[in-house]
C-alpha cells in the first residue's frame, strides 16, 4: 500500500525550484496519455464550517497502492495548458508526487456541458475511454468551462457522466476535484459549480476535494500560480502546476489516512 507522506514536505509556496524537481520526477515515473498508448488535517468536509466538501456519510479511506494506475480526467488544467511543456502539468507531476502511474486525459475548453477545443464534453469523452484501461483510482477535475452555461442541465450532465464513468470502471475509486479559480475573486457561477459537485459527490459516497474551500489560490499567491499573460490566458504557470500537484497529493494522502466509519456509527 502507498505510504502517505513518505517523501514530501508540506508546500508553503511555489518556488521555481519546485518545478525543476518536478521535471526530474516526471522522468522517473511512468506517465501516459490514453490516446498515446501532528496528524495532518483532512481536506475540508461539509461538516466543517464554511467548507466546500459535502459528506453526509464519510466515504471509506482512499487506497492508492504503490503500483496504482491513476486516471486524471479533466479540462485544460489537466491537459497542462500554460506549462512550458504540457507534461509539466499537475496531472503528470502527480505521478512523481505519489509514486504511481498516471494516465492523463485533459481536453482544453471542455466541461460537463461544454465541448472542448480538441474533444467533446465530459460525458461523450467518458464514453470514448478505453474499457481495458482498468484504473485503480480516477480523479475527475473541473470545470470552470461550464460557468457560462450553468445551471441549465448541469446536474443532469454531471449525473449522466458519473454514471457512465462508474459503469465503465466499476472497481475504480473515484475522487472528484472541484474547479480552481482562474481569476479572483472567485466567480459566482464557479462557486455554485463547486457546491453542486460537492453535494452530488457526497450523495454517492465519493471523496470531494475543493480547491476553493481550501484556498489553494488566494490574493497572496495568485501571481505565483496563475500565468495572466496572453500566452498563459489565466492558466497555471509551470511553477503553478507544480504547486497544484503538491496540494492535490497532500489531500489524497490525507484521504488515505481517514479512519473508516462503521455503517451504524453516529
Amino acid at each position: 500500500m502507498h505510504t502517505p507522506g513518505r517523501s514530501r514536505a508540506r508546500r508553503l509556496g511555489v518556488p521555481l525550484a519546485v518545478a525543476a524537481l518536478a521535471v526530474a520526477a516526471v522522468c522517473t515515473v511512468a506517465v501516459i496519455r490514453p490516446w498515446g498508448a501532528a496528524p495532518p488535517a483532512a481536506p475540508a468536509t461539509a461538516a466543517d464550517e464554511g467548507a466546500g466538501v459535502a459528506a453526509s456519510s464519510p466515504p471509506a479511506p482512499l487506497v492508492i497502492d504503490d503500483d496504482a494506475r491513476v486516471l486524471v480526467f479533466g479540462d485544460s488544467w489537466v491537459y497542462g495548458s500554460a506549462a512550458s511543456e504540457p507534461t509539466l502539468g499537475f496531472a503528470y507531476l502527480l505521478a512523481g508526487e505519489l509514486g504511481v502511474e498516471t494516465v492523463v486525459d485533459g481536453v482544453r475548453g471542455s466541461g460537463y456541458l461544454k465541448p472542448g477545443i480538441d474533444g467533446p464534453a465530459y460525458g461523450e469523452r467518458i464514453a470514448q475511454l478505453d474499457e481495458t484501461l482498468d484504473p485503480d483510482v480516477i480523479i475527475v477535475e473541473g470545470s470552470i468551462n461550464d460557468r457560462r452555461l450553468y445551471p441549465t442541465g448541469y446536474r443532469d450532465a454531471v449525473t449522466s457522466a458519473w454514471d457512465a464513468l462508474q459503469t465503465r470502471y466499476p472497481d475504480a475509486e473515484i475522487v472528484i476535484l472541484g474547479p480552481a479559480p482562474q481569476v479572483l475573486p472567485v466567480q459566482r457561477a464557479t462557486r455554485a459549480i463547486d457546491s453542486d459537485l460537492a453535494e452530488l459527490a457526497a450523495a454517492r459516497g465519493w471523496w470531494y476535494v475543493s480547491p476553493i474551500a481550501e484556498d489553494w489560490i488566494t490574493d497572496v499567491n495568485y501571481l505565483d500560480v496563475i500565468d495572466t499573460t496572453d500566452v498563459g490566458n489565466d492558466h497555471p504557470s509551470t511553477a503553478g502546476h507544480a504547486y497544484l500537484a503538491g496540494r492535490l497529493a497532500d489531500d489524497l494522502e490525507r484521504l488515505e489516512q481517514q479512519p473508516a466509519v462503521a455503517a451504524d456509527a453516529p
